[in-house]
């Protein structure tokens, strides 16, 4: 029984945290504005944390990873599990959406303050600014974390080609990722305090929203994203290693989710989602190069979240949402929200945009689709967070890596 409770300590810890924490929430909401800035503060340690982890982890891999087909493998794997995987939750969702229909209504008091928000820049500048900046600087910025991984990805190539010469550096970047490791372990520490801050904020700003115009779509999100979460992941973690699988991911996922469920941030969930590989036994050498990447390209609860939104403004508008046509353009759509502009800053809001210009989508139904984004939010997020895990196992599996 002690080695039980040691084992699961710190989960147990969380748990309290998060529950008193939506009790405030709910029940002492005058007390949520005093409690918010400790959440704020332990999620600002994370991002800060967060950005030479990425560094040291990306990059020590890549330099450290036998022969450059290796390489070349996993990237090619890594690419064909994240869209593939992708495609397989958008023809779910469309075949959820067929048997259990749902509408919303729209809501005309957000429709201004949606379209004042709207980005004018063209798409070639948004793509630059995707995967590059213009100063050093910028690219430790959370905000242009996809070209921070790039950059992280080519020095750990740059070792490689250097050789024995990097030596010293190769050893630099394996002790920086072993200390980065140790302190995001002692960040997460504060987690039940700082996790229990945040969600008492989440609850309180969205508990009510939850059961208004939206009950019905947000109702549909909720239950088949959670079933999606149990039994679509735990068939990935089978393939990925049979019954050990399935049983060593969700024991370590337990941390990661309530991370993701926290703070609405992907990012924050990415050193629990790197931390959980280990303890599943993935090689380094994969986790460290598919979590990172997989948290700005790879997002299965924003490609749910892509096909709700488009059934629910055709639904408002009295279209056919069933046609071939109609189905095949939302999964490629569908792809480009969760593999493309998910990485962008407002990627969410682009990727909106994009579907309402390639539908000709009439402005009366924006401000519904915008609404269901936020407010599937926490799911979504969980959905886009440990996903990165359970693509990671599948890489692994594929790869034929040997398991550490």
């Amino acid at each position: 029984m002690k080695a039980i409770f040691k084992n699961y300590i710190s989960i147990i810890l969380l748990l309290i945290g998060i529950v008193c924490g939506s009790l405030i929430g709910l029940y002492l909401p005058d007390v949520v504005p005093f409690i918010k800035p400790i959440g704020d503060i332990f999620l600002n340690l994370l991002f800060v944390a967060v950005i030479p982890l990425i560094f040291f982890s990306i990059a020590s891999s890549i330099a450290n990873i036998d022969g450059a087909n290796k390489i070349g493998r996993i990237l090619i794997n890594m690419s064909l599990v994240f869209v593939v995987t992708i495609i397989i939750a958008a023809i779910l969702t469309i075949i959820g959406l067929y048997v259990f229909p749902v509408t919303a209504n729209n809501d005309p008091a957000s429709l201004a303050e949606a379209l004042e928000s709207s980005p004018t820049d063209s798409w070639g500048d948004r793509i630059v600014r995707f995967v590059t900046v213009g100063e050093f600087v910028n690219l430790l910025s959370r905000q242009n974390i996809l070209a921070f991984v790039i950059f992280s990805f080519l020095v750990g190539i740059a070792v490689r080609k250097t050789g024995s010469k990097a030596d010293t550096f190769q050893k630099f970047l394996i002790s920086g990722n072993e200390v980065m490791q140790n302190l995001l372990a002692l960040i997460m520490k504060l987690g039940p305090i700082g996790l229990g801050a945040y969600f008492s904020f989440q609850v309180y700003e969205l508990g009510p929203k939850l059961f208004g115009l939206y009950a019905k779509p947000l109702g549909f999100y909720y239950i088949f994203g959670l079933l999606f979460f149990l039994c679509i992941y735990s068939l990935y973690a089978f393939v990925a290693n049979g019954r050990n699988g399935v049983n060593n991911y969700w024991r370590a996922n337990i941390t990661p989710s309530l991370t993701a469920l926290s703070t609405c941030s992907s990012l924050a969930t990415l050193p629990s989602n790197l931390a959980a590989a280990r303890k599943i036994g993935v090689p380094e050498s994969i986790s460290n190069v598919v979590i990172p990447l997989g948290n700005t390209l790879y997002k299965n609860g924003s490609a749910i979240s892509s096909i709700l939104k488009i059934y629910v403004a055709f639904s408002i508008l009295n279209w056919n949402f069933f046609e071939p046509s109609t189905l095949i353009m939302a999964i490629g759509i569908t792809v480009l929200v969760s593999m493309v502009a998910g990485g962008i800053p407002n990627g969410g809001f682009i990727g909106e945009m994009l579907m309402i210009s390639v539908y000709n989508i009439p402005i009366e139904a924006v401000s519904s689709i915008m609404i269901i984004g936020a407010l599937v939010d926490p799911l979504a997020t969980v959905l886009n967070a440990t996903g990165d895990t359970v693509a990671a196992m599948l890489v692994s599996k594929f790869s034929k890596f040997k398991k550490t």
